[in-house]
């Protein structure tokens, strides 16, 4: 599984105009289920995204997680999305190939897994729809991207 990470002081996202998931200051993750993935690696995968000290303390370092963004035990929002993208292997040519991404029902159950807990450890959880075309908006803040990969 591959997520890529962006700390965000807002994020929203829509599908055929309407706003279907957003957040304010927190976390957007885009998720990407490859072949082989199980539940074990998205629930290392969701510890990661939830545990990862990317939030600045009050001396501006990198201290707190999502789950305590301002070290006074708040949480920051998360936006889940996904994206099959991720897998792109550009290595043969300029069309990038998707062979390494999960097939989508198998895509399917992975993020909705993911979510499902992410939702039972984390109280502000919004998500984009699987497999539709969305518009993601986003403030990224700093900015903090972080690419993560798990495997089994």
């Amino acid at each position: 599984m591959m997520a890529l990470l962006q700390r965000v002081r807002c994020a929203r996202v829509e599908v055929a105009g309407q706003v279907i998931g957003a957040i304010d200051a927190g976390l957007l993750v885009l998720l990407c289920a490859e072949r082989g993935d199980t539940a074990a690696v998205c629930d290392r995968m969701l510890a990661k995204i939830l545990k990862l000290r990317i939030f600045s303390d009050a001396a501006g370092k990198m201290n707190h997680s999502v789950q305590d963004m301002d070290g006074q035990g708040r949480a920051g929002g998360l936006l889940l999305i996904s994206q099959f993208t991720l897998a792109a292997d550009t290595s043969g040519g300029n069309r990038p190939g998707f062979i390494g991404a999960a097939p989508p029902d198998e895509g399917r159950r992975w993020f909705d897994y993911l979510v499902d807990q992410a939702r039972h450890m984390h109280p502000v959880v919004q998500t984009g729809e699987f497999g539709a075309d969305m518009q993601v908006h986003l403030v990224n803040d700093g900015p903090v991207t972080i690419p993560l990969r798990m495997s089994a």
